[in-house]
């Protein structure tokens, strides 16, 4: 924006009290000053200035325009201003969305919060994938293994995960005591985790479930693998562990999500010896140029909170 810059070296100068102060404090030699308001006065056909040896002083419509040139740098330097808050320390609003899984870990911003009072929080608990974009968000988290994606992704760790079941479905079913001893069970399982069954030509009550393959490594036994049939499929977490703790089926949950109901009697850990994939939580941000102090304040929260949690692995 070119053609603001010799209405800004005008109100400097008229602030300065003359063109060689004005000069220093813009990085300009006097003459540039000096053509700059010249040129200024010839485009306009106004005489801005009146000029001595010792000191300028404003004619009346130079006192008419310094008023508006002045209020464009004090403009100027407010956005600038605002720019450099926006870089160096956490203000304004931060908007953040998470699974609703995922809520109860959102405590880990509030300690940034507490820290810093000019931060406000728009926080979107939401399971279905969000336009990051289109909604304004500074950061997503996402749980689970992540596709190729254009934006910047920031692991938090991963989750240690366990397969839990309702003592009153163990009573029916039976407690599951090798991995292969699974496929006669019937899992809770994610949107996304399952493969459909072979479709049969006639309706038949009694078709296969999708099933949902397990992984098991185990210290001194080779790792298997083992389909089971997943009879309930939510794209809720907090939904899977509700049926789980109901008797409905088998649920791979995280450990630091279940750790209290394990400890209350309505879950049980099934098979701890053996250990099933880590789930990695990942936080995805639109860039990483330019990145306001907000974002990465908020990012550093989350690592800090996930470094401590019970059932993480950083």
């Amino acid at each position: 924006m070119d053609e603001f810059k010799p209405y800004a070296v005008f109100a400097e100068t008229v602030s300065a009290g003359s063109m060689s102060a004005a000069a220093r404090k813009l990085g300009m030699s006097p003459s540039a000053v000096s053509q700059t308001l010249r040129a200024l006065e010839k485009q306009s056909g106004v005489t801005l200035l009146h000029r001595s040896t010792r000191k300028i002083t404003l004619t009346d419509a130079g006192e008419r325009c310094y008023q508006h040139c002045r209020r464009l740098v004090d403009a100027a330097r407010a956005a600038a201003d605002s720019l450099a808050q926006a870089h160096d320390a956490p203000t304004g609003e931060l908007r953040v969305a998470a699974p609703v899984g995922f809520s109860s870990h959102m405590m880990a911003l509030a300690p940034l919060l507490m820290q810093w009072p000019q931060l406000r929080l728009s926080l979107l608990i939401e399971d279905a994938m969000i336009d990051l974009i289109e909604s304004r968000i500074d950061i997503a988290i996402r749980v689970g293994r992540m596709p190729d994606s254009q934006w910047v992704t920031r692991p938090l760790g991963s989750l240690e995960v366990a397969l839990c079941a309702a003592p009153a479905y163990l009573e029916r079913f039976g407690v599951p005591e090798t991995p292969m001893s699974l496929a006669k069970h019937q899992m809770l399982a994610f949107v996304g985790e399952t493969k459909a069954p072979v479709t049969m030509e006639t309706a038949d009550l009694d078709q296969p479930l999708p099933t949902m393959q397990l992984e098991f490594q185990h210290p001194t036994i080779d790792p298997q693998r083992v389909d089971v049939g997943a009879r309930i499929v939510s794209n809720n977490r907090n939904a899977l562990q509700q049926m789980c703790e109901q008797g409905l089926g088998l649920a791979r949950l995280a450990i630091a999500d279940v750790q209290s109901a394990i400890a209350r009697g309505t879950l049980v850990h099934l098979l701890p010896q053996w250990r099933l994939p880590l789930l990695p939580i990942t936080a995805i941000t639109p860039q990483r140029d330019g990145e306001p102090a907000k974002v990465r304040e908020a990012v550093a929260s989350m690592q800090r909170y996930f470094a401590q949690l019970p059932g993480m692995v950083t």
